[in-house]
């Protein structure tokens, strides 16, 4: 009878090489608006550089929630660990996007991550920025 002989080390040495490559997705992300008003849409977009939050580049996720069927939070998994910022606003009319004044100043509730605010403009990445790693949750007032 033959017996089949072999050894174990280069298919465990394979399965080492695969997680160490395997990158670390760790964190989910909730975002919910418990003051929303029950109506419209609440569109949600997660950053993850200070150069795409302000406005160079894409948002790493985004999400658009149905406020007027009680949809007011969202989760993202499997976010790389690391720094986030989030903007918000709340499309009331749902015309999708977000209204101003003939000043240029929002009529329809915006928001950002660590509930930041902004002088004469958008909160900065610095102020809205959090780190993300496992699960996290951020809490935002939409204003």
């Amino acid at each position: 009878m033959k017996t089949l002989s072999f050894t174990l080390a280069p298919v465990a040495a394979l399965m080492v090489a695969a997680v160490v490559a395997a990158p670390a997705f760790a964190a989910d992300l909730t975002v919910a608006f418990p003051t929303a008003a029950p109506q419209g849409k609440i569109m949600v977009a997660v950053f993850d550089t200070a150069e795409t939050y302000g406005g160079h580049g894409q948002p790493a996720k985004v999400a658009m929630l149905d406020a007027a069927g009680g949809e007011t939070r969202v989760t993202f998994d499997g976010l790389p660990d690391g720094d986030y910022a989030v903007r918000a606003f709340h499309d009331l009319n749902g015309d999708g996007k977000m209204n101003t004044n003939p000043f240029g100043m929002p009529t329809e509730p915006y928001a950002f991550s660590n509930n930041a605010v902004g002088n004469m403009g958008p909160a900065g990445w610095d102020r809205a920025k959090f780190s993300a790693a496992g699960a996290v949750v951020q809490t935002i007032d939409l204003k």
